[in-house]
């Protein structure tokens, strides 16, 4: 059987208001605050010995994807400079840029 009340009390004071907010990071490719969801990326593929991971949006990372093929990425390793010299990746930062963090829609297939 439940008991009805806790043994330590309520979970009421868990929280403090003069603690700081959870520091939100910044979204790898587009530079955009994160929202709700944040992707983990690989800027180097794991396949190509890739160790190190960056927070993005998943519609920037699905930009990358569909752009990009694995050795390229590689290539091109945390040097967003080099990403962003893309006409077609350039075009979508500049189109995302006013967007909501949440937003997403759907992106192209590769092109074969």
């Amino acid at each position: 059987m439940a008991r009805k009340h806790s043994k330590q009390g309520s979970y009421e004071n868990v929280y403090h208001e003069d603690e700081p907010p959870a520091i939100v990071p910044a979204c790898w490719l587009c530079g955009r605050p994160s929202g709700s969801t944040i992707v983990w990326h690989h800027p180097v593929p794991k396949s190509r010995g890739g160790r190190d991971v960056v927070p993005m949006h998943s519609i920037c990372q699905q930009t990358l994807i569909v752009n990009f093929t694995n050795s390229e990425l590689q290539r091109h390793g945390m040097d967003v400079e080099g990403l962003l010299a893309n006409p077609s990746v350039r075009k979508f930062v500049d189109w995302v840029a006013n967007k909501d963090p949440d937003f997403t829609a759907t992106i192209a297939k590769k092109q074969r």
